[in-house]
């Protein structure tokens, strides 16, 4: 069963929030990596990922490089996770990116 992926993107307190719905993979994962791109480096960016049902390591390494860009942006921008599902949290703490990561339970938190 295909799931439709999708990928938003609104400005909210202050912050670029970036929405994933559906499984990211080998095949998603491009479409969430050019999202990610459009926005400025010194931005402040909410990855939620709470509607994301499967991540995979390409979708890790996407989330990895964007990461790197807007820590390394000269304003410092920052970039944190909203995730709620036991199995995306799980590839995170697996992959020891848990640790790496500014991990929230909500929206809210994350924005805070």
């Amino acid at each position: 069963m295909d799931e439709l992926f999708q990928v938003k993107v609104r400005e909210q307190a202050g912050a670029s929030v970036v929405s994933a719905e559906g499984e990211v993979d080998v095949s998603t994962a491009p479409a969430l990596r050019q999202r990610l791109y459009e926005l400025p480096e010194s931005a402040k960016v909410v990855v939620d990922l709470s509607e994301v049902t499967f991540l995979d390591s390409t979708g890790l390494g996407v989330l990895v490089a964007a990461l790197k860009r807007v820590r390394e942006s000269d304003a410092g921008g920052d970039l944190r996770l909203v995730v709620t599902r036991p199995q995306v949290s799980k590839v995170l703490e697996v992959t020891g990116l848990s640790t790496v990561f500014s991990v929230f339970p909500s929206l809210d938190e994350a924005l805070a």
